[in-house]
């Protein structure tokens, strides 16, 4: 194929739902896989490869900015990237402050601001971010318009960031500053013909997710399940395909929006069963 004419779809972070998403939305296209672990990379390439998809891998530290400008390099190298996924990040449990802080809130500022410089006309990019961002009150309007158009290299600097000392919060607040952003690019991606959007998942069953559940804080997991309208976890293809919608030819009225996916999970914590939860969070 003509390299003009190559599409090439990215995604970032390997698991369970960036797989989902990115089998939906690369079929014809080559496939980018970026993950800070290689060795998750190659496997889940050869998984991809072995249904028929065509994959190249790169190892990507989400939080670092030279790693992200390599990829941009790398993936502009295979053709014209016209899809964007980005499925990487640490949660609580995983990482102290600083390193969610680094990875969630600036690396994905950072990611989506450099494809947004080069992504095709017609392109469109998915921003996996959490349910967990919905848990934050209302914040001050500056602090929303700061989290939303602070330059990305002076978001960490931002003095009530700076303050977070807890890992919840760093979280919510990360994931709060996800959507903002995407609002906010969602105005230069459309200069470039482009659509940029984010989706905030709840509990998703991923192996991460599997531990959770037979874990010490399964009792409070399966508690949290049970008091959502759902009554159920989601899983992988549920995202997946709210994901194939967004960066179809039928979501292209759709910029800059989030959308929860959560099995009213964030709606029953706000007003209705797992109002509990909030004198922990």
């Amino acid at each position: 194929m003509d390299f003009k004419m190559k599409q090439v779809a990215v995604l970032v972070g390997a698991g369970s739902i960036g797989q989902a998403i990115i089998r939906r939305v690369s079929a014809g296209r080559h496939i980018v896989l970026a993950d800070c672990s290689e060795e998750n990379a190659l496997r889940t390439a050869v998984t991809l490869e072995n249904a028929g998809f065509q994959c190249s891998t790169i190892k990507c530290d989400l939080g670092s900015k030279e790693d992200i400008l390599q990829l941009v390099e790398f993936a502009t190298s295979q053709g014209v990237v016209t899809h964007v996924v980005n499925a990487a990040g640490v949660s609580p449990s995983q990482a102290p402050v600083s390193e969610i802080l680094r990875v969630d809130l600036y690396g994905t500022s950072v990611l989506i601001e450099e494809f947004g410089k080069v992504i095709g006309e017609g392109g469109s990019s998915v921003v996996v971010s959490s349910q967990s961002g919905h848990r934050l009150p209302a914040l001050p309007q500056e602090q929303n318009d700061a989290l939303a158009m602070t330059p990305a290299d002076n978001l960490l600097e931002l003095p009530f960031i700076k303050g977070i000392n807890d890992t919840l919060k760093a979280y919510q607040y990360s994931k709060r500053c996800n959507v903002l952003r995407v609002m906010y690019e969602a105005t230069r991606w459309g200069r470039r013909g482009a659509t940029i959007n984010s989706i905030s998942p709840g509990i998703i069953i991923t192996p991460l997710a599997n531990d959770e559940l037979h874990g010490p804080r399964k009792e409070g997991y399966l508690k949290m399940i049970e008091g959502m309208p759902a009554r159920r976890a989601g899983t992988p293809d549920e995202v997946g395909d709210l994901a194939e919608f967004l960066m179809s030819s039928r979501g292209r009225f759709i910029s800059g929006a989030d959308f929860l996916i959560d099995g009213g999970c964030t709606a029953s914590y706000w007003y209705g069963d797992l109002q509990y939860l909030k004198a922990t969070h």
